[in-house]
């Protein structure tokens, strides 16, 4: 049997442990919801003691999204083997497995909330889109610089799948996994587009495009186009 006696933890565990519990439940409701005196019991400790390791719910609030912010920009990173399609759809699964996990949260902090506008928020915001932005031209081979159309295309793609996801979160009316292969064709659509205007992006869409299978999500894009232009 157990001794009844509650473990002491240190600081940085206890500042951890408070984080985990905040995440948990910002990502259930949105941070207004949520109070200093819940987040203490979920603790299991005092409420002046929360406020020992965080001066308010808004750095606890900012502790949480970093931890959150790390977890998403992690979503995107994948080896760079294989058809491109085939990888894309899997950061897209991995994606919204987030999205789902911590829906409140994350409509929160995209549509607004006790953080959002702070110069924390932002960055941690911006992070997350710079480590999906540098992995997407990794996953298209692109060393350096990138093009500018291309860049156009990877930054506004990035944009559409945040948007698209909260609409998503709203009534779920369209089946996830059809979303996330619709995002990944929409992102081959969007380059296309583009690349019918540069011929420097049009030289790495043919090599990537020729490493993907008759059932990827690329082929399959070009077989649907092909069919309504014969309708």
């Amino acid at each position: 049997m157990g001794t009844g006696v509650r473990r002491r933890m240190g600081v940085e565990e206890r500042r951890q442990q408070l984080i985990g519990v905040a995440l948990e439940l910002f990502s259930k409701r949105s941070p207004e919801e949520v109070s200093i005196d819940e987040i203490a019991s979920r603790a299991g400790i005092s409420r002046p003691l929360v406020y020992h390791y965080f001066p308010g719910k808004l750095s606890l609030y900012e502790a949480a999204l970093r931890r959150a912010a790390e977890d998403l920009s992690s979503r995107f990173t994948e080896p760079h083997e294989g058809p491109l399609g085939t990888r894309l759809r899997r950061v897209m699964a991995r994606f919204f497995d987030f999205v789902e996990e911590h829906g409140p949260g994350f409509s929160a902090l995209m549509r607004g909330g006790p953080a959002v506008g702070s110069s924390t928020t932002n960055a941690l915001v911006d992070s997350v889109r710079q480590a999906a932005y540098e992995q997407m031209l990794a996953h298209m081979g692109v060393v350096g610089p990138a093009p500018a159309r291309l860049e156009l295309v990877v930054r506004s793609w990035i944009s559409l799948v945040e948007s698209t996801a909260l609409i998503w979160l709203d009534g779920r009316r369209v089946p996830r996994e059809e979303l996330e292969t619709q995002l990944v064709q929409d992102f081959a659509a969007l380059a296309a587009v583009a690349a019918a205007r540069d011929e420097e992006l049009a030289t790495l869409l043919r090599g990537l495009v020729k490493q993907e299978p008759g059932d990827g999500p690329f082929t399959d894009l070009a077989a649907r186009l092909i069919s309504l232009a014969g309708e």
